[in-house]
């Protein structure tokens, strides 16, 4: 492979095109986020002038205040604006997650969340997590309804296996996965690779790293300085050249740091350079 990064467009499930740089709204209503929400419009609304054309929020980001949130923020949506919502997990704490992946409330909190985002249709619905306490073919048969029922376009999957996204295929066309990746937790590499030869959208969360791995003499850091970008830039610039199913979706409550983001999109990384990261 070419390590470029000329990104463009990638077609979820085929006939939704978002740009390769999409964001990642939790941090917006975050705990810790300040209540007055006028510094997260800005943010989002930043993010949409710079070209973002995906936004990634859940039903359990604040207890839907974050849906809310971008409803307020961008309501009536610009042509082209997908936001990917996803339920399946709630969120009883600040470091509490439980999953919940009974078909009743699935089918439950998208109706809500069709609400919450003042939409007819969410163009792409993924289950959060796979609740281990209910069948999984009862969570993906209630994904299915919805999509049947004509409330949701796409369905997507989050935190899974390749022989889960496997067992989902024989039910309903997946169209997304969104797992923890980036350069120095690159545990779903074997789901990434499927999701290539598969055609189906990767969208890795946490896909900075919380810039641990940016030491002043690793590679990330010497990569950037060589190409005249910042470390978190360049682990942004290694995931889209990864392969061209890549979408990540940074989340940050700065517009500094959107921009910084999106910037990423202008770093071309050599073949050596690419494959110096891979080793991090």
């Amino acid at each position: 492979m070419v390590a470029s990064m000329k990104i463009d467009t990638f077609r979820i499930g085929g006939d939704l095109p978002v740009y390769r740089l999409g964001f990642g709204a939790m941090r917006l209503t975050e705990w810790d986020a300040p209540r007055d929400s006028t510094l997260a419009i800005e943010v989002v609304r930043r993010a949409i002038e710079l070209g973002v054309t995906l936004i990634d929020t859940a039903d359990a980001y604040a207890l839907g205040a974050n849906e809310e949130l971008l409803a307020k923020a961008l309501h009536p949506y610009p042509a082209g604006l997908v936001i990917a919502t996803k339920a399946g997990q709630s969120r009883p704490g600040r470091e509490q997650w439980k999953p919940l992946g009974r078909p009743e409330y699935l089918i439950q909190q998208a109706e809500l969340s069709l609400r919450r985002l003042r939409l007819e249709r969410i163009e792409l619905f993924q289950l959060h997590r796979v609740d281990p306490n209910v069948p999984f073919a009862d969570q993906i048969g209630a994904l299915k309804q919805l999509r049947d029922d004509g409330k949701i376009r796409h369905i997507g999957l989050s935190q899974v296996g390749v022989a889960q996204i496997e067992e989902a295929r024989r039910t309903v066309p997946i169209a997304s996965v969104q797992n923890l990746y980036n350069v120095t937790d690159r545990r779903y590499e074997d789901v990434l690779d499927y999701c290539a030869a598969a055609e189906i959208a990767f969208m890795p969360w946490y896909p900075i790293g919380g810039g641990a791995h940016a030491t002043a003499d690793g590679p990330l850091a010497q990569v950037a300085k060589e190409v005249g970008g910042s470390p978190a830039q360049v682990a942004l610039a290694w995931l889209l050249a990864r392969s061209e199913v890549v979408v990540p979706i940074p989340g940050t409550r700065s517009s500094i740091h959107v921009e910084e983001n999106m910037a990423a999109a202008n770093i071309e990384l050599t073949q050596e350079q690419f494959q110096r990261i891979a080793f991090v």
